[in-house]
């Protein structure tokens, strides 16, 4: 009779203990690649700690809290991104009407909330459970968390919210209710960050949308020497410039 596999150990983690080193992490042959501790918090101290290393949380309801590096790891390379023709043509189009707004921090709840709540494609219910909707609320009156939003004829209509911890952003969720808000937010917050020289914007995973925007898939190692060098430099002011639009709308070299 054979016996089922053993599953690598998994530590488990109390309130105040360091996370192990992401190096062990459950590899692609294990039943959940990247995983790589269970329990501990998830306040301001904790999620500070384990964003500076490259760990996110990521669960459902049931589960405890779970931590995670992926190997390899999805991210945008700000000064390479390229618009799509059609979304320049749609920015273009509403900022000359006057119709659209960008706001950083104006509605952080409400676009957490709307991440949590909007229906996807795919998806029966949401890993942003209650538990993590107020982890990042209180995150963000840290000044630690923000939310990028698009506002069109005075209506919040799309969003995310990411992390900042000194040159680094870590992307969390969007959420849409009008075609391309979503996209609009994060090419605002690419448009920002390249106004900042921030140059890497942190996606976690790989997905066919976020490459179809440029994202590029980094090794983990190469990906925590980053983190080493940006974390501890000065976060910037998150206040957004129109004038931030100005090179992305212009550059050559766009996506059909």
């Amino acid at each position: 009779m054979s016996s089922s596999p053993t599953l690598p150990a998994l530590p488990w983690l109390e309130p105040g203990d360091v996370f192990p080193p992401v190096e062990q992490a459950w590899g692609p042959a294990d039943p959940a690649p990247g995983l790589l501790a269970a329990g501990g918090v998830l306040d301001v101290p904790t999620l500070v700690a384990a964003y500076s290393q490259g760990i996110f949380p990521w669960y459902s309801a049931g589960q405890p809290i779970l931590w995670w590096s992926t190997d390899p790891r999805m991210v945008l390379h700000c000064h390479a991104v390229r618009l799509h023709r059609s979304l320049r043509k749609t920015i273009h189009k509403l900022l000359l009407q006057g119709r659209l707004e960008v706001r950083f921090d104006s509605a952080f709840d409400r676009v957490i909330q709307a991440c949590a709540h909007i229906p996807r494609e795919g998806q029966n219910g949401t890993w942003i459970v209650p538990a993590m909707v107020q982890a990042y609320i209180q995150l963000h009156r840290a000044g630690r968390a923000h939310s990028v939003e698009t506002w069109i004829d005075g209506e919040l209509v799309g969003g995310l919210y990411c992390v900042n911890l000194g040159a680094m952003v870590f992307g969390e969720s969007m959420f849409c209710r009008q075609s391309d808000a979503s996209k609009i937010a994060l090419m605002a917050l690419v448009s920002f960050c390249r106004a900042q020289d921030i140059p890497l914007i942190d996606c976690q995973q790989d997905t066919p949308h976020l490459s179809s925007l440029g994202g590029q898939l980094m090794p983990r190692e190469v990906f925590s020497r980053h983190l080493q060098q940006a974390t501890p430099q000065p976060a910037p002011v998150w206040r957004f410039e129109p004038v931030y639009w100005k090179h992305l709308l212009s550059e050559d070299g766009e996506r059909a």
